[in-house]
């Protein structure tokens, strides 16, 4: 059995998310109240695997979890792309017209504004530290009157009745989720003959076309270049960091891009080597 190491409670995105990657395995997931206890949750245990969310489509990166991961030494394994979609959830016996106060985490109120504006009646929005665990509060504390915004999972496994379903703003709603393992376990659970994908960390010299001269570079060796995010460095003034994710067909001319463009760079460092993930539907 693998154990996965998770921002959140049992029945967050982050878990789905893990059980959908790992649907073919038995899992034990850990709850984590942060993304950096996640981190320690593997450091302290080198057989427990993490799993956290990097990007969504319409939040956009989440940032500190690159640094998160820069510094922690530990590898990118997999990734998995989740369709995330909404839903409005309360105690059973109410309807929508019952509800004053809707909770969630901040990102996925965000994602159904539309609909929050559209409601006919003022409704007080709380924001909380987790969509399930908003979920598992209304349960735990019988809350009449309060709806979790949520999935239709963790509305099923706190047992709330789904009032609304589908209420986030844009259907094209996905989080992209990286598999972390330690460097050891790392070697030992991907599949060589499958990676297509890389992501790297690197600094460049404070001068003129440094960023075009490496962009170049990879393009000669026909990388596809799918994410570029650039992070100052702190106490460094107008340098930074940048993450960059790369798709290929040849791994042999991917490590040759590498080995090109490390002269080129400062602190290259390769982040993980893995198969491109899946998206649902």
């Amino acid at each position: 059995m693998k154990k996965v190491a998770i921002q959140g409670v049992i029945g967050s995105y982050h878990d789905i998310a893990a059980r959908k990657y790992f649907e073919k395995e038995e899992i034990e997931i850990i709850p984590c109240k942060t993304f950096r206890d996640v981190f320690s949750a593997v450091k302290n245990d080198n057989e427990v695997l993490g799993l956290m969310a990097i990007e969504n489509t319409i939040a956009g990166s989440l940032l500190q979890n690159y640094e998160l991961l820069r510094d922690s030494n530990l590898q990118i394994i997999g990734e998995y792309k989740l369709r995330v979609s909404h839903t409005l959830s309360a105690l059973p016996g109410q309807t929508l017209q019952d509800i004053t106060e809707i909770i969630s985490h901040p990102i996925a109120i965000m994602q159904c504004r539309v609909f929050l504006d559209t409601l006919p009646y003022p409704v007080k929005v709380v924001e909380s530290e987790d969509t399930a665990l908003s979920a598992k509060m209304i349960r735990d504390r019988q809350r009449m009157g309060q709806a979790a915004i949520c999935s239709k999972y963790a509305a099923e496994l706190y047992e709330l009745h789904v009032l609304e379903e589908g209420i986030e703003t844009n259907k094209r709603n996905f989080t992209r989720f990286l598999v972390m393992a330690d460097h050891w376990l790392a070697s030992e659970l991907i599949n060589k003959n499958e990676i297509n994908k890389s992501s790297l960390v690197f600094a460049l010299p404070h001068s003129e076309g440094s960023l075009s001269q490496v962009l170049s570079v990879l393009s000669f060796y026909n990388m596809n270049l799918t994410k570029i995010q650039s992070l100052p460095i702190i106490g460094r003034e107008w340098e930074y960091l940048f993450y960059v994710d790369l798709t290929f067909s040849d791994y042999i001319r991917y490590r040759q891009s590498i080995d090109a463009i490390r002269p080129l760079t400062k602190n290259l460092k390769i982040l993980g080597e893995y198969a491109d993930g899946r998206q649902s539907v």
